[in-house]
């Protein structure tokens, strides 16, 4: 199957080990071995126990205890709703290479994620984007959605919060996009790999499948949960379409590794601790970046609802994939060129690591600013 180079995941392999200070990196601040442990009180010498877990398979589907506390973050799925994945990367896969057929319509609201619309385009469907405008604060015109939506439209994809630009779609709105799936039967689809990453001023939204019956949904531990390392996310959805996403990762998962849910079962039991933390770094950070963006005269954006990423435009008559480039070579400040988006004039922050390498990098940014005004 031919398929179009993952831009952002390509320009990350190409520059992420060589940063000084990341402001690509999408994850809230990665937590240690020994952090993650000392959340989990109710289970002495967790991590002893481990050592005597034996290296098998486990369990296929997904370690049973895990599934059941991952359903409690939703409000009406079951254990058997759920379908364990090697990240949420893995889980994406999965549910489009379920869903998508050649020759299918569907309809992917950009910019996201690239898998989210390359996957189906090299599957064989007609994919339409559905433009997401900043002054419509990134959030999806439903009118626009209407004037797309065909009788034939398979699937409508969504990644709420976004990935890149930081908006949230309410519930009110999420309902209307969902009357807009129900009328034409297709299918809803939402990567939430940030979902319950807001800051204080907005309201958690529920997940979609907690409001339309053919609605699909993924998420992961390595965002919210501070643990990318630990490859681990999953599927959730209606029961029968779980199963036949469980026929299709027979094909390349077999199990995720009994090791990762152990330790992301520590995780999930214990997430109000894991989000305790992460909310406060996303609300201390969010003030830095804000604040530095009402003070950089070239640098505009529309602020982040939620998630950890946030869109800047730059006024700069420099090519952003040269921009970014020249600044990890002089300052070793990395960020994401829009381009990776197919949006010329911006780049992608991630602003939830370290408060330490945060200021230093967007400080690193005002300087370079200074240094090339202009580019002819």
């Amino acid at each position: 199957m031919k398929i179009d180079l993952f831009k952002v995941e390509d320009w990350m392999n190409r520059y992420e080990t060589k940063a000084i200070h990341n402001l690509a990196e999408t994850c809230v601040h990665s937590l240690t071995l020994r952090e993650l442990l000392s959340y989990d009180t109710s289970t002495p010498n967790a991590l002893e126990k481990l050592m005597d877990q034996r290296l098998t398979y486990g369990d296929i589907t997904g370690n049973p205890v895990l599934k059941e506390e991952l359903s409690m973050m939703y409000n009406k799925v079951s254990a058997d709703q759920i379908l364990t994945t090697h990240g949420a990367i893995g889980a994406n896969q999965l549910v489009l290479l379920t869903l998508v057929e050649p020759g299918d319509h569907v309809i992917v609201a950009v910019p996201t994620y690239q898998q989210l619309y390359s996957i189906p385009e090299a599957i064989g469907a007609t994919v339409d984007r559905l433009e997401l405008k900043p002054e419509e604060d990134y959030q999806p015109n439903v009118e626009m959605l209407k004037v797309l939506v065909k009788p034939e439209t398979k699937l409508i994809v969504l990644n709420n919060p976004n990935n890149p630009t930081g908006a949230l779609i309410p519930e009110a709105l999420l309902l209307e996009i969902i009357q807009v799936a129900k009328e034409n039967n297709a299918w809803l689809f939402c990567d939430e790999v940030y979902r319950g990453m807001h800051p204080r001023e907005s309201k958690m939204v529920p997940s979609v499948v907690d409001l339309y019956d053919k609605a699909v949904a993924t998420g992961s531990l390595s965002k919210i949960f501070s643990l990318a390392g630990l490859r681990l996310g999953w599927v959730v959805g209606p029961a029968d379409f779980i199963q036949n996403c469980f026929h299709q990762r027979d094909y390349n998962t077999i199990s995720c590794s009994m090791v990762d849910e152990v330790l992301g079962l520590i995780a999930v039991k214990n997430r109000h601790k894991v989000w305790e933390r992460n909310l406060g770094m996303v609300n201390a950070n969010l003030e830095i970046i804000d604040n530095w963006v009402n003070h950089e005269p070239r640098v505009s954006y529309v602020k982040p609802k939620a998630g950890t990423t946030a869109f800047l435009k730059i006024d700069s008559n420099m090519n952003m994939e040269e921009f970014c480039i020249k600044l990890m070579e002089e300052t070793g400040t990395m960020l994401v060129p829009g381009s990776c988006f197919e949006r010329e004039g911006y780049v992608r922050m991630g602003y939830v690591c370290d408060e330490t390498t945060l200021k230093k990098g967007l400080n690193e940014i005002s300087t370079f600013l200074k240094k090339y005004p202009e580019i002819e």
